[in-house]
Protein backbone atom coordinates (compact mmCIF):
# COMPACT_ATOMS: atom_id res chain seq x y z
CA UNK A 1 0.00 0.00 0.00
CA UNK A 2 1.29 3.93 -1.23
CA UNK A 3 1.28 5.80 1.82
CA UNK A 4 -0.16 9.22 1.33
CA UNK A 5 0.98 12.62 0.89
CA UNK A 6 1.25 14.28 3.78
CA UNK A 7 -0.60 17.35 2.18
CA UNK A 8 -3.29 15.17 1.28
CA UNK A 9 -3.21 14.01 5.01
CA UNK A 10 -3.71 17.96 5.87
CA UNK A 11 -6.57 18.76 3.32
CA UNK A 12 -8.36 15.42 4.67
CA UNK A 13 -8.56 17.56 8.16
CA UNK A 14 -10.58 20.20 6.99
CA UNK A 15 -14.34 20.36 7.47
CA UNK A 16 -15.71 23.49 5.92
CA UNK A 17 -18.10 23.39 7.80
CA UNK A 18 -16.62 23.33 11.12
CA UNK A 19 -13.82 25.89 10.14
CA UNK A 20 -13.65 27.07 13.90
CA UNK A 21 -12.00 23.65 14.60
CA UNK A 22 -9.23 24.04 11.83
CA UNK A 23 -7.22 26.90 12.64
CA UNK A 24 -4.23 25.01 12.92
CA UNK A 25 -4.80 23.98 9.76
CA UNK A 26 -3.99 27.51 8.20
CA UNK A 27 -1.01 29.99 8.22
CA UNK A 28 -2.11 32.90 9.72
CA UNK A 29 -1.76 35.13 6.35
CA UNK A 30 -3.75 32.34 4.61
CA UNK A 31 -5.79 33.74 1.41
CA UNK A 32 -8.79 32.56 -0.57
CA UNK A 33 -8.37 33.69 -4.18
CA UNK A 34 -12.38 33.38 -5.76
CA UNK A 35 -12.69 33.85 -9.28
CA UNK A 36 -16.76 34.03 -10.83
CA UNK A 37 -18.21 36.27 -13.31
CA UNK A 38 -21.62 35.47 -13.25
CA UNK A 39 -21.58 35.94 -8.47
CA UNK A 40 -19.34 39.23 -9.16
CA UNK A 41 -20.51 40.23 -5.39
CA UNK A 42 -18.09 37.25 -4.17
CA UNK A 43 -15.18 37.34 -6.20
CA UNK A 44 -12.04 38.96 -4.96
CA UNK A 45 -8.97 37.27 -2.21
CA UNK A 46 -10.54 36.62 1.50
CA UNK A 47 -7.82 36.72 3.89
CA UNK A 48 -7.31 34.69 7.18
CA UNK A 49 -9.26 31.80 8.59
CA UNK A 50 -12.14 34.80 9.38
CA UNK A 51 -12.19 35.69 6.11
CA UNK A 52 -12.45 32.01 4.59
CA UNK A 53 -15.65 32.11 6.68
CA UNK A 54 -16.99 35.50 5.56
CA UNK A 55 -16.75 33.92 1.77
CA UNK A 56 -18.84 30.74 2.78
CA UNK A 57 -21.55 32.81 4.86
CA UNK A 58 -21.38 35.20 1.71
CA UNK A 59 -22.15 32.29 -0.72
CA UNK A 60 -24.48 30.22 2.11
CA UNK A 61 -26.24 34.10 1.59
CA UNK A 62 -26.88 34.10 -2.25
CA UNK A 63 -27.14 30.85 -2.71
CA UNK A 64 -29.92 30.10 0.32
CA UNK A 65 -27.86 27.67 1.93
CA UNK A 66 -28.18 25.54 -0.94
CA UNK A 67 -24.22 25.63 -1.50
CA UNK A 68 -22.90 21.63 -1.43
CA UNK A 69 -19.76 20.40 -3.34
CA UNK A 70 -18.52 16.88 -4.26
CA UNK A 71 -15.21 15.88 -4.18
CA UNK A 72 -14.32 14.00 -7.42
CA UNK A 73 -10.35 13.78 -6.89
CA UNK A 74 -7.26 15.01 -5.27
CA UNK A 75 -3.76 15.16 -6.91
CA UNK A 76 -0.67 16.25 -4.95
CA UNK A 77 2.06 18.26 -7.27
CA UNK A 78 5.53 18.64 -5.72
CA UNK A 79 5.70 19.42 -2.00
CA UNK A 80 3.68 22.42 -1.81
CA UNK A 81 0.92 21.93 -4.54
CA UNK A 82 -2.47 20.19 -4.68
CA UNK A 83 -5.08 20.06 -6.94
CA UNK A 84 -8.86 18.72 -6.56
CA UNK A 85 -11.71 18.40 -8.72
CA UNK A 86 -15.02 19.05 -7.13
CA UNK A 87 -18.40 19.19 -8.18
CA UNK A 88 -20.15 22.25 -6.93
CA UNK A 89 -24.00 22.34 -6.73
CA UNK A 90 -26.28 25.39 -5.82
CA UNK A 91 -29.06 27.44 -6.30
CA UNK A 92 -28.92 30.69 -7.81
CA UNK A 93 -31.94 33.07 -8.94
CA UNK A 94 -34.30 29.71 -8.22
CA UNK A 95 -32.55 27.84 -10.83
CA UNK A 96 -30.60 24.62 -9.60
CA UNK A 97 -27.08 24.16 -11.04
CA UNK A 98 -23.56 22.68 -10.84
CA UNK A 99 -20.65 23.06 -12.10
CA UNK A 100 -17.34 21.66 -11.95
CA UNK A 101 -14.41 23.38 -10.10
CA UNK A 102 -10.87 23.35 -9.26
CA UNK A 103 -9.30 24.36 -6.32
CA UNK A 104 -5.62 24.65 -6.44
CA UNK A 105 -3.80 24.49 -2.61
CA UNK A 106 -1.09 25.90 -1.78
CA UNK A 107 0.72 24.19 1.29
CA UNK A 108 3.90 25.78 2.77
CA UNK A 109 5.20 24.34 6.16
CA UNK A 110 2.48 21.89 7.25
CA UNK A 111 -0.11 24.98 6.59
CA UNK A 112 -2.12 26.15 3.90
CA UNK A 113 -1.50 29.25 2.96
CA UNK A 114 -3.13 29.87 -0.29
CA UNK A 115 -5.94 28.84 -2.29
CA UNK A 116 -7.43 29.80 -5.91
CA UNK A 117 -11.25 28.49 -6.22
CA UNK A 118 -11.93 28.06 -10.18
CA UNK A 119 -15.29 27.03 -10.96
CA UNK A 120 -15.63 26.41 -14.85
CA UNK A 121 -18.49 29.12 -15.42
CA UNK A 122 -19.68 28.82 -18.89
CA UNK A 123 -20.02 25.47 -18.54
CA UNK A 124 -22.68 24.87 -15.65
CA UNK A 125 -25.71 22.83 -16.47
CA UNK A 126 -28.98 21.66 -14.67
CA UNK A 127 -28.42 19.74 -11.59
CA UNK A 128 -29.03 16.05 -12.01
CA UNK A 129 -29.13 14.71 -8.24
CA UNK A 130 -31.81 16.14 -6.19
CA UNK A 131 -31.05 14.48 -2.63
CA UNK A 132 -28.88 16.31 -0.34
CA UNK A 133 -24.56 15.76 -0.81
CA UNK A 134 -21.85 16.00 1.60
CA UNK A 135 -20.55 19.51 2.00
CA UNK A 136 -16.77 19.84 1.01
CA UNK A 137 -14.72 17.51 4.24
CA UNK A 138 -12.07 15.87 2.73
CA UNK A 139 -12.32 13.13 4.66
CA UNK A 140 -14.80 11.55 1.92
CA UNK A 141 -11.84 12.10 -0.99
CA UNK A 142 -10.50 8.73 1.43
CA UNK A 143 -12.96 6.94 -0.16
CA UNK A 144 -13.05 7.65 -3.91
Amino acid sequence: MTEEHPNISLLKQLDLRNLGEASDLFAEDFVWHYFNSHLPDLEGDYVGLEGLQAFFEKLGGVTGGTFEVEPISITPYGDELVVTHVRDRLVVGGAPIEIDAVVVWRIVGGHIAEAWDIPAVNTGRPQTRTEAGEFMQFRVLAET
